[in-house]
């Protein structure tokens, strides 16, 4: 029963959905420290991602820093394989949480610290920025390439994306290949339970081939 039961969740967390947990406030006020999110494993693929998805992404030039020592415990093993079935929410260890801003082939373009972010010339209307956030935080154009995205925190102001990191190998924008998946709702803690949509909705995202 108990290989069973490892084998239907390692089955789920391969195709079908995944566990996270949130270990900073960079998503405020979306998603809060603490909170344990689950992703569909359909967006990117086989559905198309979507201006506005907030997606968990493999970390694509060490944003996190350098890996630290690896505890080879009794207890790390146990974590290790019940977080590799699927049985443990993933930590901050290798992942990030953000909202995709520019999708292949978008122009993201900020003209002051204080403006709106503006993709393809249109001023984006972004309610889910935590208040007082400035949208921008920093000047900045970038054409995002085919098979990349460009990704934001809503905490703007508390947040090491695609901006932290534009001189980094890739200039700040992340491979498709690296998302998980699309964040769709908070299961834990209970009063916090509730769906992630997409702000834009269907009609209003543009969609990557």
């Amino acid at each position: 029963m108990v290989v069973s039961a490892l084998l239907l969740s390692l089955v789920i967390k391969t195709f079908f959905f995944q566990s996270f947990f949130i270990p900073s406030p960079s998503m405020e006020p979306a998603l809060i420290k603490g909170d344990r999110i689950l992703v569909t494993k359909w967006r990117p693929d086989p559905l198309p991602l979507r201006r506005g998805d907030v997606v968990v992404f493999k970390d694509p030039a060490q944003w996190l820093g350098e890996p630290g020592a690896d505890d080879t415990g009794l207890e790390r093993v146990a974590k290790d394989l019940l977080t590799w079935t699927g049985l443990l929410p993933e930590d901050a260890g290798e992942h990030l949480v953000k909202r995709v801003i520019g999708l292949p082939g978008d122009v993201v373009e900020c003209t002051a610290a204080d403006a709106q972010v503006a993709v393809n010339g249109e001023l984006l209307t972004e309610d889910y920025i935590a208040p007082g956030a400035r949208p921008c935080g920093v000047e900045f154009r970038v054409e995002v390439p085919e098979g990349y995205i460009w990704v934001m925190g809503d905490n703007r102001d508390d947040s090491a994306d695609s901006r932290a990191h534009m001189g980094d190998p890739g200039g700040g924008t992340v491979p498709v290949d690296n998302i998980v998946g699309t964040t769709f709702a908070v299961v834990w803690p209970l009063d916090r339970f509730a769906g992630v949509g997409n702000p834009f909705g269907d009609e209003a995202a543009s969609t990557a081939d």
